[in-house]
């Protein structure tokens, strides 16, 4: 499977209300070093309503960009009930573990 295709079936795993970050998704793709290639990735993502990349934040917890702006992306995290404070998300609340329910 290429790299591109993993990525988008790992953020699929990503229930609403939790987040991960572009270095979780290349570590668990088996890439630990490609966290920027995730982002390109998600940059060209084809299809955003069946991959939901506005769930993946950066490493420090802020939002970080999106296709259709920072602020989009947000909104759409609020509105899945993920809480965002001074642009950043608490990831004691909201990080998705992959391979933990």
């Amino acid at each position: 499977m290429r790299f591109s295709a993993k990525i988008y079936e790992l953020i699929k795993e990503v229930p609403r209300g939790k987040v991960t970050t572009y270095k979780i998704l290349a570590e668990v793709a088996g890439r630990p070093k490609a966290y920027m290639a995730v982002g390109l990735i998600l940059h060209r993502n084809p299809c955003l309503i069946d991959v939901p990349c506005h769930r993946v934040i950066r490493s420090s917890g802020q939002v970080g960009g999106y296709k259709l702006g920072q602020e989009y992306k947000v909104k759409l995290l609020k509105k899945e009930g993920v809480k965002i404070e001074n642009n950043t998300v608490d990831f004691d609340k909201h990080l998705f573990k992959f391979g933990n329910p």
